[in-house]
């Protein structure tokens, strides 16, 4: 196996333990939410002004796919829709109160696994952080174009 095929599959390898060291917790803790709610909620506490094409960019998910996610999360009572007063063409979403405790429970549980995780991120130094940054930001600029070339385009679907 060559140094990329590592790479990508140390990276499938890391993100498949992660999820499972985390599944049961998030379960347990976010019963009756889906993780793409809970990663939409998060995203819009987030994010001020969030609405449909921030959310679909995001996600890389079309337009129509997070308009349902959105009417879901509005009926569940966890966000709210609304518009400016200079542009009433533009609807965007805030959490409702009973959302932003799906957001604090969400939080909670990344520090505790962020905790856990400590000791391995203490020891990487600040050159090393930079160097996979840059490769991941590198790699992400990569696949963008990759996207691209494929005719693509979130924003529009």
């Amino acid at each position: 196996m060559n140094k990329e095929d590592q790479v990508i599959m140390g990276f499938r390898d890391l993100y498949n333990k992660i999820v499972l060291l985390n599944k049961d917790k998030m379960e347990d803790s976010l019963k009756g939410y889906k993780s793409s709610e809970v990663h939409c909620i998060e995203y819009i506490e987030r994010n001020v002004d969030s609405n449909v094409t921030k959310l679909a960019e995001s996600f890389y998910m079309t337009r129509g796919a997070i308009s349902k996610l959105t009417q879901k999360l509005i009926k569940k009572g966890l966000i709210e829709s609304y518009q400016k007063s200079d542009n009433k063409k533009e609807i965007y979403f805030r959490l409702t109160e009973q959302g932003k405790v799906i957001y604090k429970i969400h939080e909670d549980l990344h520090k505790e696994f962020q905790e856990r995780d400590k000791a391995v991120f203490e020891q990487v130094t600040e050159q090393q952080f930079d160097s996979m940054l840059s490769f991941v930001d590198k790699y992400s600029r990569h696949l963008d174009a990759e996207i691209k070339k494929l005719g693509i385009d979130i924003k529009s679907e």
